[in-house]
């Protein structure tokens, strides 16, 4: 059943640790609702309130839109294999672009990536977790590396480029504070 906590837990640090996979969860005051699959190496626990992810270029930059306008973030873990477990992390967070002041401290912590474009550093006010009996089992095989050749092949300039093309409005047409840093 579920359970609430004020902070990460060891077994809950354990836990997303041990995952390949989690979910972000961001809506504005108004328009669509965000929730986008995450992989590679690119969330990090600073804390028992605190948490740093890499977000890397894709098609679009729903969640960096709803942060600035909204603040709150959702982001979930679930088990596929082992024991059933659902952990969800909810919070504040702040984007943080290569030109802000805390980007050089904090993307040091990631491997580097030619895509990184932010990274979302997520103040934890609530930890939940439940059972998570009917998520199914699924077998963890390898990373994609498609998105990692994709950024390398374009170089960064290109990833630059790609960004003002496709990653300054969300698709409700919010700012996604991208255009200060391009």
């Amino acid at each position: 059943m579920s359970q609430k906590y004020a902070a990460l837990e060891l077994q809950h640090r354990e836990f997303i640790a041990s995952q390949h996979l989690y979910f972000v969860g961001s809506a504005a005051a108004d328009g669509l609702v965000n929730v986008s699959p995450k992989g590679m190496d690119s969330l990090r626990v600073l804390g028992p309130n605190r948490l740093v992810w890499l977000n890397l270029t894709g098609s679009g930059n729903e969640t960096a839109a709803h942060v600035l306008e909204l603040p709150r973030l959702t982001i979930m873990f679930c088990s596929f294999d082992k024991q059933p477990l659902i952990l969800r992390v909810y919070g504040k967070a702040e984007v943080v672009y290569p030109d802000h002041p805390k980007w050089p401290e904090l993307i040091q912590q990631f491997p580097q990536y030619t895509g990184a474009r932010q990274l979302f550093d997520l103040d934890i006010e609530l930890v939940q977790t439940s059972c998570g009996f009917a998520v199914p089992f699924y077998e963890f095989k390898a990373e994609r590396d498609t998105l990692t050749k994709w950024a390398d092949g374009r170089g960064k300039d290109g990833v630059e480029a790609y960004w003002s093309e496709k990653n300054l409005q969300s698709l409700d047409g919010k700012d996604t504070g991208m255009g200060e840093s391009v």
